[in-house]
């Protein structure tokens, strides 16, 4: 399955987290990873550049930190970040530079690489958004199935077992998810894709696509 591969998706060179996505062919092979991977990170950072806050929290200096923001450990805040009001990090959480985590959003287990945007009201939780990439007021990542069962990944010819029960959705760089929109578990959207707002979405979406609805889904030109 080509389009969901790592390389596919991302340009490694907008994350701190490179060196752990290099690792993986997919990039939900990193998720039960990326806890352990904060901790040896933030312990290399630049005194200079980070302030550790708390056990196994990394805040850039140049990132700006709502008072009323809540952020437990492991994390790093990249530099040039907001964390906007009431935002809820429960941890396991990188949040890339220039990345905006905004009013009542709440991240759990991610990787958001530089200038990502969640800023209204999203929830983001056991997935990795690309670079750029954009998810509009309310819109939000299930992560795991009604039935409780493990999530597969499926395209319209292949399907691969991840054998993880917790899996939101992996977005490639430049993606722009619509208002109100659900990307239900084992969701994967390939580079330069619109998502329609109000759609909720499954599977795999190809890059340079428009997303209107699971029978409509349309080359960019």
């Amino acid at each position: 399955m080509e389009e969901c591969k790592i390389l596919n998706l991302y340009n490694l060179e907008e994350t701190m987290a490179r060196e752990l996505l290099e690792t993986a062919t997919y990039p939900w092979e990193v998720l039960p990873k990326i806890s352990e991977f904060i901790i040896k990170l933030g312990n290399t950072l630049d005194p200079n550049k980070y302030e550790k806050r708390a056990e196994n929290i990394w805040i850039a200096k140049t990132a700006k930190v709502a008072p009323t923001a809540y952020i437990n450990g492991p994390a790093i805040i990249g530099e040039n970040a907001e964390i906007r009001h009431c935002a809820f990090i429960r941890g396991n959480a990188i949040v890339g530079e220039g990345a905006v985590v905004g009013n009542s959003t709440e991240l759990k287990n991610v990787i958001l690489f530089n200038k990502v945007q969640v800023p209204h009201y999203n929830y983001v939780g056991d997935s990795i958004i690309g670079f750029k990439s954009h998810m509009g007021a309310g819109s939000i990542t299930s992560n795991v199935k009604s039935d409780k069962k493990l999530v597969i990944v499926k395209n319209d010819k292949e399907t691969i077992e991840t054998g993880l029960k917790k899996f939101g959705a992996m977005l490639g760089d430049n993606v722009e998810v619509g208002c109100g929109s659900v990307l239900n578990p084992g969701t994967v959207i390939g580079r330069n894709t619109n998502v329609y707002p109000l759609s909720c979405v499954r599977g795999v979406v190809k890059e340079n696509s428009i997303y209107k609805n699971k029978n409509e889904i349309v080359e960019k030109f």
